[in-house]
């Protein structure tokens, strides 16, 4: 299954941040579809849980801790989020700042914001959350 993923993420163009959170997604994801609904759930969770690893995954394992201590650093102001904060979840129109992300994090095509004193990384366009920082 590894050697399947690995020739996926290839094929795709996923980077090697992605594939961090793509193969650990995978392998979650599959181990808890196994255990509820033995190898046909092993398949669906795993997919589902690639797509997931991936989705939160754009800054990586190496830059994650780095943006997190530099949001800190920043002392914005938290928006408070009465609805679940999670990766898809599109953010009102109004009543929240949208900051550039810094050059040094190679994320030109987002922003951040501050929500539930969490750091998370916006689609501009969309006000849609792409990554949870905790």
């Amino acid at each position: 299954m590894r050697l399947a993923l690995a020739a996926l993420l290839l094929a795709t163009g996923i980077t090697a941040a992605q594939a961090q959170g793509t193969a650990r997604g995978a392998q979650d994801g599959a181990a808890r579809g196994e255990a509820i609904a033995g190898p046909v759930g092993a398949v669906v969770g795993g997919a589902i849980g690639a797509a997931v690893g991936t989705a939160n995954s754009i800054l990586g394992i190496d830059r994650r801790e780095r943006f997190r201590i530099y949001a800190a650093g920043e002392h914005r102001p938290s928006f408070r989020y009465g609805g679940s904060l999670r990766v898809g979840t599109v953010l009102p129109p109004e009543g929240i700042v949208y900051y550039d992300v810094p050059p040094e994090f190679a994320l030109k095509n987002y922003n951040y914001t501050i929500v539930n004193d969490h750091p998370v990384l916006v689609e501009p366009g969309t006000r849609r959350v792409v990554e949870v920082i905790d």
